[in-house]
């Protein structure tokens, strides 16, 4: 028996340069992504260390569809 510890698609963890911006997930700038997390609209990030932060792609992905957010 195998245990396969890798990663779903849904679980993958992302940083914030691939969620904001020209080539991310959402086209608003920092504050505003930040000011969207503060009230309570977007997750809070998950602590990977004392400089490093990150969220589940699949929590990122449902705020997109709940907000209906195109990246035309």
């Amino acid at each position: 028996m195998t245990n396969d510890f890798r990663a779903t698609d849904g679980d993958r963890l992302l940083r914030l340069k691939e969620i904001i911006g020209p080539g991310g997930l959402l086209p608003v700038s920092r504050s505003t992504y930040y000011a969207l997390v503060a009230a309570g609209e977007l997750p809070k990030p998950i602590k990977l260390g004392a400089r490093i932060s990150a969220w589940r792609r699949a929590d990122i992905l449902a705020y997109i569809e709940r907000a209906g957010v195109t990246n035309d």
